[in-house]
C-alpha cells in the first residue's frame, strides 16, 4: 500500500517541479492530489505521463492524507499548516513560515537528518531557502573535517526564485531590448534585463535584506550556531539556477587538493574543477540537474585557513522541490510514517 500525497500550489514553478520529481524518482504514492486556490480549480499539471485535475486547497480534507508538499507561499502555509498538520497529515513546508520555529525541523536530508525526529511537535518539517539548501550541502563535509569559523558569500540569484512572475519580467524586459519598446518594472525593483540587482526580499534595519538574514540563521539552525557568516544577494537575469562564490575561513589547516576529495564522496555534490577554459559549471549547465555543482576549489591567502569555491545548483530543484521530496523518502525510509489507510 502506497501513501496517499498532496501538492499545494501545484500550479507554480516548484509545485510542478514536485509533481515532477515525485513521478521521477518513483515516490511510493498511490495517490497524488495537486491543491492550488479556487480560481485555479480544474487546471490540468502533469504527474508523468498523466494529467491531473486541480483542487481547492481552502477546502480540501486532509484526514486521509499521509503528506502535503506545500509551495503555496508563507501566508497560505502560515494559515493552513497547522490545521493540516492537526489531521494527521505531515506537512513539508517550502516557505520561510516554519524555518525559524524552534518545534519545527529545518532540513537538508545530506546534511542534517537526524534532525527530522522532532517533527511530530506541529507534523511540520520546514525547507530551506533555496541559496541556503546548496551552501550548506557544500558546507558540511568541510565543516565535519575541519570546522568553519566564518563564511562570507555573493550569490547571483536566478529569476525563477522570484516565480512565474520574475521569468516572465526577465522574457518581456529582454524581448522589449531588442524591438525597442519600452521597459516596464513589475516584479522587480530595477530592470532585470542585461543588469544586476542586489535587492532579494525586504530591507532589514541593519541594511541587509531578509534573504542575506535566511542565509545567517538557517546555516546556523542546520549546520552549527557558531558559525559566522555575512552574505550580499544579488538577483540576475538567468532563469533557472542560483550560483554562489564562497569564501570559508577553518579552524584547522585544510588544502584545495583536500577540499575536492572530501566533496567528490559527499552525497548530493557534484564537482566539477578543471583549471582550464570550460573547467566549472555555470546556471545554465545546472538547470534540471539534482547534485550541487562546485567548481573554483583554491586557498585564499588572505586568511588562515581559507579557501574560496564556487557553487551552483537549481534552485528549483535542489533549492525547493526536489529537497522536499527528498525529506518525504527520509520520513518513509526511517519508518517515520505509514499510509494511513494500510494502518486502518
Amino acid at each position: 500500500m502506497g501513501f496517499k500525497i498532496a501538492v499545494a500550489g501545484a500550479t507554480g514553478n516548484v509545485g510542478r517541479e514536485m509533481l515532477n520529481i515525485l513521478e521521477e524518482r518513483g515516490f511510493p504514492a498511490d495517490e497524488v492530489v495537486p491543491l492550488a486556490s479556487r480560481r485555479s480549480v480544474g487546471t490540468e499539471v502533469s504527474y508523468g505521463d498523466r494529467s491531473l485535475k486541480v483542487r481547492a486547497l481552502e477546502n480540501h480534507d486532509f484526514s486521509d492524507t499521509d503528506i502535503c508538499l506545500m509551495s503555496a507561499g508563507g501566508s497560505v502555509s502560515k494559515e493552513f499548516s497547522p490545521r493540516i498538520g492537526k489531521q494527521g497529515c505531515v506537512v513539508i513546508d517550502n516557505s520561510s513560515a516554519w524555518r525559524y520555529d524552534a518545534d519545527v525541523p529545518l532540513i537538508v536530508p545530506e546534511v542534517n537528518p537526524d534532525a527530522v525526529d522532532g517533527f511530530r511537535k506541529k507534523n511540520i518539517i520546514a525547507n530551506p531557502n533555496c541559496s541556503t539548501a546548496q551552501l550548506v550541502l557544500a558546507l558540511k563535509p568541510l565543516h565535519d573535517i575541519a570546522k568553519i569559523k566564518r563564511v562570507v558569500v555573493a550569490t547571483y540569484q536566478s529569476v525563477s526564485g522570484a516565480g512565474k512572475e520574475g521569468m516572465d519580467e526577465l522574457f518581456e524586459q529582454t524581448r522589449a531590448v531588442f524591438v525597442a519598446d519600452p521597459i516596464s518594472n513589475k516584479k522587480f525593483t530595477k530592470r532585470i534585463a542585461f543588469n544586476v540587482i542586489p535587492h532579494i526580499d525586504v530591507f532589514m534595519e541593519d541594511g541587509f535584506t531578509k534573504e542575506e538574514w535566511k542565509m545567517v540563521a538557517e546555516t546556523k539552525k542546520m549546520l552549527d550556531p557558531k558559525i559566522k557568516l555575512t552574505a550580499t544577494c544579488v538577483r540576475v537575469p538567468v532563469f533557472i539556477g542560483h550560483s554562489e562564490a564562497v569564501n570559508i575561513e577553518f579552524e584547522k589547516p585544510i588544502t584545495a587538493d583536500e577540499a575536492r576529495d572530501i566533496l567528490r564522496e559527499a552525497p548530493g555534490c557534484l564537482v566539477v574543477d578543471k583549471r582550464e577554459d570550460g573547467g566549472y559549471v555555470t546556471p545554465y549547465e545546472s538547470a534540471g540537474e539534482d547534485a550541487t555543482y562546485i567548481s573554483r576549489i583554491r586557498e585564499d591567502s588572505t586568511v588562515e585557513n581559507g579557501l574560496a569555491m564556487w557553487v551552483v545548483s537549481d534552485n528549483l530543484r535542489k533549492g525547493a522541490a526536489l529537497n522536499a521530496v527528498q525529506i518525504a523518502e527520509l520520513l518513509v525510509a526511517r519508518g517515520l510514517i505509514e499510509p494511513k489507510k494500510q494502518a486502518a
